[in-house]
C-alpha cells in the first residue's frame, strides 16, 4: 500500500517527519480552524485560538488545566474563573486560558452581568507568545478578582521574573487598561443571516437579544445594516459555499463604506475555518464559534480594534439577556449542547464541542417565562436532544442504575409548565429513544405526536461505516413502538445517499426502510465530504452522477410515501394552532397540527394564536387543507 509523508503537531515543530498510513487522517491533524498559523501571515493576532493540538486534546488539557486551577483557588479560599459568587464582586468571568487570554473586566455588584473587554496577546522579543509562570497568572488573577472599580490595570508581563516561563497550561496577558462600558447600538441597525438548522436559528435568536439590549435595532435588509451577522452552517459543503457567495458583495461594500461595517461570522463555517477565513476575507471582524453567541457585544466591542477570532472549545455559559424570538407564538429551547457520538461523516464535533447539558430547572424556569408571555408551544433542542443528562452528576434514587436526569425526566419535570400547550423536541438519536422515553411521551397530553428521528441510511454495513451504533432492524423496532403507543404518530427522519463505498444494492435497501416505516417526511441529502472527517479520506468516493442519480430517485419514494401517509387526515378533525395568514393567499389562516403538519383553512386574524378544530378537506405530501368546524377532534 503506497504510504505517505506527514508531519504531527509535535514534531513539525522540531522538524521531523514520520511515516503514517494513507487511510484516513492521523490522530496529530488538526481541523483547517486550529490549523497553526504561519509566522508573519498577518499583522493581527487571534482572540483565542490552540495552534498545536486537536480538539480531542485540547479539551482532555483545559479538564486537567481546570482541575488544577479549582484546586489552587480552593485553597487560596477564591472564587473559581467563570462563576459569580452570591456575595464577591468584582468577580472576572474567564473566556480562554489556552495561549491567549481574554481578560474580562470586573461587575460592581454582586451577579451584574459582565459586559466589554479588551484583549492583548503578549509576544516575545522573538515574536513568539510568552507563559507566564504559575505565580504571575495567580497573581494577575488575584489582583483582578480583588478589583471593584471601573478600571483596572493588569501588570505588565514583561516587568515580572520568569515572563516566558515553560508552563505550558498557563497564558500571558499583557498589560492594558480595560474599561467596562459595552459598545453602544443606539441608532444602529443589525441584521441576521441564518443558515442551517434549528439550532443555529435558536442561537440567531440569542444574538439579536444581546445586540437588542445594546441599544440596536433589527433591520430586513444587509444594505441597512450597520452589524451584518452571518449565523453558518457547515454539515454540507454546498451550506459552506452559501457563505463565501454572501461575504464577498459585503467585503465589496465595508471596503467602499469603511470601518463603520462591523461584519460578523458565527457558528459552524467560523468554528471550523477560523483563522483561514479570517485570511481569506479580511473584511471579516468577527469569526467567532457557536459558543460564543451570547457574547457578540463583547466580540464588537474587541473588534474596534483588532479582528477577533474565538473558536476556543469552552462551555456555553447561561446568560440573562433574553432571546429576540422570531415568533410570539412558538420558540426554540436549548436543553444541551453539542455532539459527542464522531460520526465518520459528520463535522458538528469539531464545530459545536462535546455535549453539555442545561439545569433542569433552568429550562423550566425559561419555559415558564415563555409561558407567562404567551408563548403556547416550545421545542426543546439538541444535537442529539435524548442524549440530555448525560454529563450531569448523580444517579437516579429509585435503584434503577440510571442517572439521576434523563430526558425522560426532563420531560416529565417540565411539562406541566403553565401557558404552554404543546411541547415537541428535536433532533434524537436512535441510541437513545428508549421505550421509556415513548412510553412518556404517550402519557404526557402536552407532548405532540411528531417525532424527528434520523437514520441515515438502511443498510447495517453503511450505518457501521457511519459509525452511528444502531442496525435498522433497532431503528424499525423505534419506530414499531412508536407506533403502538401512538398509532397516529407522525415520524421524520435524515438521509444520505452516496456515502463512500455504497453500492446499488444498499441504497435500496435504504429505499425499502422508507416503504416498511411510511415517513411522514425525509430531510434527503448526497452525501457531502468535510474536512477532518474519517469518511472524507475514504478512496471508494461514490460518482457525483451517481448521488445525483440516487438522491433524484429517493426524493421520488420520498414524495409516494408522504403523500400516501397524509391520506390518514381525510375528513378527521384536527387541532391547530394558528400562527398567521397564508402568504400566498392572504385570505386563509395556516397553522400546525400536532403532527406538524401545516394546515390551511379559511379565516381571520382574529384566530391568530389560537387553538382551532380544522375539518380536513384535501390531504396533499406535506399539507393540509380544510375549513373551521365546532367539531371535536377525531
Amino acid at each position: 500500500m503506497r504510504r505517505r509523508r506527514c508531519v504531527s503537531p509535535r514534531d513539525s515543530d522540531r522538524g521531523e517527519r514520520r511515516e503514517c498510513s494513507g487511510r484516513g487522517p492521523s490522530r496529530g491533524v488538526v481541523p483547517r480552524g486550529l490549523r497553526e498559523q504561519k509566522r508573519g501571515s498577518s499583522s493581527t493576532p487571534p482572540l483565542m485560538i490552540d495552534t498545536r493540538h486537536s480538539p480531542q486534546r485540547l479539551m482532555a488539557r483545559a479538564r486537567r488545566r481546570g482541575r488544577r486551577e479549582r484546586a489552587d483557588q480552593a485553597r487560596a479560599g477564591a472564587v473559581p474563573s467563570g462563576h459569580v459568587h452570591p456575595s464577591t464582586p468584582g468577580v472576572l468571568e474567564r473566556v480562554s486560558r489556552l495561549h491567549c487570554c481574554a481578560v474580562m473586566p470586573c461587575t460592581t455588584a454582586p451577579g451584574q452581568a459582565v459586559q466589554g473587554a479588551a484583549l492583548a496577546r503578549v509576544r516575545s522579543p522573538a515574536g513568539i507568545p510568552a507563559r507566564p509562570s504559575r505565580a504571575v497568572c495567580a497573581q494577575a488573577r488575584r489582583v483582578r478578582a480583588s478589583a471593584a472599580v471601573d478600571k483596572i490595570a493588569v501588570p505588565e508581563i514583561d516587568e515580572v521574573p520568569n515572563a516566558g516561563g515553560d508552563d505550558p497550561d498557563f497564558c500571558g496577558m499583557q498589560g492594558t487598561v480595560m474599561d467596562r462600558t459595552p459598545i453602544d447600538g443606539t441608532g444602529k441597525r443589525y441584521h441576521i443571516h441564518t443558515f442551517g438548522c434549528q439550532m443555529n436559528l435558536a442561537d440567531s435568536e440569542r444574538m439579536a437579544g444581546v445586540l437588542e439590549a445594546l441599544g440596536y435595532s433589527c433591520t430586513t435588509t444587509a444594505e441597512e445594516a450597520d452589524v451584518l451577522v452571518y449565523n453558518t452552517c457547515s454539515i454540507r459543503d454546498k451550506a459552506e459555499q452559501k457563505v463565501y457567495s454572501a461575504l464577498g458583495p459585503q467585503a465589496k461594500r465595508k471596503r467602499e463604506r469603511g470601518t463603520d461595517l462591523k461584519v460578523v461570522v458565527a457558528g459552524c463555517v467560523a468554528q471550523q475555518e477560523g483563522e483561514a477565513l479570517a485570511r481569506r476575507v479580511p473584511e471579516v471582524d468577527v469569526v467567532m464559534g457557536p459558543q460564543f453567541a451570547n457574547k457578540i457585544g463583547d466580540m464588537l466591542l474587541r473588534a474596534e480594534t483588532s479582528q477577533v477570532v474565538a473558536t476556543e472549545e469552552v462551555l456555553v455559559e447561561e446568560d440573562i439577556t433574553a432571546p429576540r424570538r422570531d415568533s410570539d407564538l412558538t420558540a426554540w429551547v436549548n436543553v444541551i449542547y453539542g455532539c459527542n457520538e464522531h460520526c465518520s461523516y459528520c463535522v458538528v464535533p469539531y464545530t459545536r464541542g462535546q455535549e453539555q447539558s442545561r439545569r433542569a430547572e433552568d429550562i423550566r424556569a425559561e419555559m415558564e417565562g415563555l409561558g407567562q408571555a404567551g408563548y403556547k408551544e416550545v421545542t426543546l433542542l439538541g444535537q442529539n436532544v435524548d442524549a440530555y443528562g448525560r454529563d450531569l452528576p448523580g444517579m437516579a434514587e429509585d435503584g434503577s442504575g440510571r442517572r439521576a436526569w434523563t430526558f425522560t425526566d426532563l420531560l416529565r419535570y417540565v411539562s406541566d409548565v403553565e401557558g404552554i400547550e404543546r411541547i415537541r423536541f428535536a433532533t434524537s438519536h436512535p441510541r437513545y429513544f428508549t421505550e421509556r422515553l415513548i412510553a412518556a411521551c404517550a402519557e404526557l397530553p402536552k407532548l405532540c405526536e411528531f417525532f424527528h428521528v434520523p437514520v441515515q441510511a438502511g443498510d447495517n454495513d453503511i450505518l457501521r461505516e457511519m459509525l452511528r451504533g444502531y442496525t435498522h432492524e433497532r431503528y424499525r423496532r423505534i419506530c414499531d413502538n412508536i407506533r403502538r403507543y401512538m398509532p397516529d404518530a407522525s415520524i421524520s427522519t435524515d438521509i444520505i445517499v452516496g456515502f463512500p463505498g455504497e453500492t446499488e444494492e444498499q441504497y435500496l435497501r435504504t429505499e425499502a426502510l422508507i416503504r416498511e416505516v411510511g415517513f411522514d417526511r425525509v430531510n434527503t441529502a448526497a452525501y457531502s465530504p468535510r474536512p477532518n472527517t474519517p469518511a472524507a479520506d475514504r478512496p471508494d468516493q461514490v460518482a457525483d452522477l451517481v448521488k445525483s442519480d440516487r438522491l433524484n430517485r429517493l426524493n421520488q419514494v420520498v414524495l409516494e410515501v408522504a403523500t400516501e401517509r397524509a391520506q390518514r387526515f381525510q375528513d378527521r378533525v384536527l387541532e391547530v394552532l394558528v400562527e398567521g395568514r397564508n402568504p400566498k393567499n392572504p385570505e386563509q389562516m395556516m397553522g400546525r397540527s400536532r403532527h406538524n403538519k401545516m394546515v390551511f383553512f379559511d379565516g381571520d386574524m382574529e384566530l391568530r394564536g389560537q387553538l382551532v378544530n380544522v375539518h380536513i378537506d384535501e390531504c396533499r405530501a406535506y399539507s393540509l387543507m380544510g375549513h373551521r368546524t365546532d367539531a371535536p377532534c377525531s
